[in-house]
């Protein structure tokens, strides 16, 4: 189908999805589960060649990372979808409600927002996870993968749409776009045809889809997040946290990025901390104090504490208070999620209170900063924006709202 059949399709879907009762979404969501289980073959089949042609064409091994599947990775996007057949469902439900005092009703209850289009970069799961996350919130969906997935995407959605169709939904609930950047740009031109835009994947492509689209766009960010280890911190588990939000999975957005550590504790736990990230083959890019603890330490390029390295590296520097931490953050952050690791409620409190970001931190690891982690099941991004949607992005999120009012023939004076 060519991209307008497709939207147009997509649109018709959407009628009957936003009728579904709960029970019919989570019967589909289920069938969808089986039935890209029984790909699983096919599937990595078709990664396989997605993931040899990137290595081919000197695709980085961060970019690559995320392109991988594997057996237990797919095992994690059947289980998502099933996860979201246990949510509560959004549509319908009240946010707000109240009689006037000639007896009208007003309730304002959350609606689908109807056809969602997501472009995306690398991530096959994301196909899954976005299909879903659609479905259960009433939308259809127009999902843009890149080129680079190509063939997985193509399995992924094929079993998607059969799962709907043995399920008695509508295939064009989820729709692959594919084409040229010709057809990207048509869909962020789609106004009335697609209702929100989502973009995922790197900061050239968020800016693109915002700057380019006519079409109201849901604006996901890039993560340049930082841990301050403050003066009152307890250091092992500044170490804990440290490592666990560096190394854990550095090609994700929630992977800590910078550390900043308060002078008055750097000599106890630089070394340490130095030593410690040497052993996880981090790279560690700092400032002149930084680099005075090991000669392991390269040179920071200035712009480098801008960076959103997603690979084993990280930028670094020694700060003289809180509020030097807290001026660096507000320079270089991109607003997605900040920690701090203190003993000090003060220090804790003035973090948590002047930060701005999506996600604030305190004696926590940054990847729980994650819709899975928070309880939402599947994400279908993290949004560093602060209209309508902020953080990880679930169910709610992926829903406008109407009012509804009820009287018995009432009338305005």
């Amino acid at each position: 189908m060519e991209f307008r059949d497709q939207a147009i399709a997509a649109r018709s879907a959407a009628v009957e999805l936003a009728t579904l009762t709960r029970a019919q979404k989570d019967k589909a969501l289920h069938s969808m589960a089986d039935a890209l289980a029984a790909a699983e073959a096919d599937l990595l089949a078709a990664n396989e060649k997605d993931v040899d042609a990137a290595r081919d064409a000197g695709t980085e091994e961060s970019i690559v990372d995320r392109l991988v599947l594997t057996p237990a990775r797919i095992g994690g996007m059947v289980q998502g979808l099933r996860d979201l057949a246990a949510l509560p469902d959004p549509v319908g439900d009240v946010v707000r409600g109240w009689k006037l005092p000639n007896g009208v009703s007003v309730r304002q209850v959350r609606v689908p927002f109807g056809v969602v289009g997501i472009i995306y970069e690398a991530r096959p799961n994301v196909t899954a996870d976005a299909a879903g996350i659609c479905l259960k919130s009433g939308n259809a969906a127009l999902l843009r993968g890149s080129s680079s997935a190509l063939n997985t995407n193509r399995v992924t959605i094929e079993a998607l749409r059969q799962g709907l169709t043995d399920a008695g939904v509508t295939p064009d609930a989820v729709h692959l776009i594919e084409g040229g950047r010709e057809v990207t740009a048509d869909l962020m031109r789609a106004r009335g045809l697609v209702d929100v835009l989502i973009p995922r994947g790197g900061a050239g492509l968020i800016q693109a889809v915002v700057d380019g689209s006519t079409v109201p766009v849901i604006e996901t960010g890039t993560g340049n997040c930082h841990i301050f280890v403050d003066e009152d911190a307890d250091i092992d588990q500044a170490l804990a946290i440290l490592t666990n939000a560096k190394t854990q999975r550095p090609s994700v957005c929630n992977a800590a990025e910078t550390l900043l550590v308060h002078r008055g504790i750097a000599d106890e736990f630089l070394p340490r901390a130095l030593q410690a990230l040497a052993g996880a083959d981090v790279t560690v890019h700092g400032d002149e104090a930084t680099r005075a603890y090991s000669a392991d330490v390269v040179a920071a390029a200035e712009d480098e504490y801008d960076a959103e390295y997603l690979t084993l590296d990280l930028a670094a520097k020694v700060v003289d208070s809180l509020d030097e931490a807290l001026d660096h953050i507000r320079a270089h952050t991109t607003g997605h999620s900040e920690t701090i690791v203190t003993r000090s409620r003060s220090s804790a409190e003035r973090f948590t209170a002047e930060v701005d970001a999506a996600a604030v931190l305190v004696n926590a690891s940054s990847r729980f900063v994650d819709g899975g982690e928070f309880g939402f099941g599947a994400e279908i991004g993290i949004s560093t924006q602060k209209l309508h949607a902020r953080g990880p992005m679930g169910l709610p999120e992926m829903t406008s709202s109407k009012y509804v009012i009820e009287g018995s023939g009432q009338v305005r004076a």
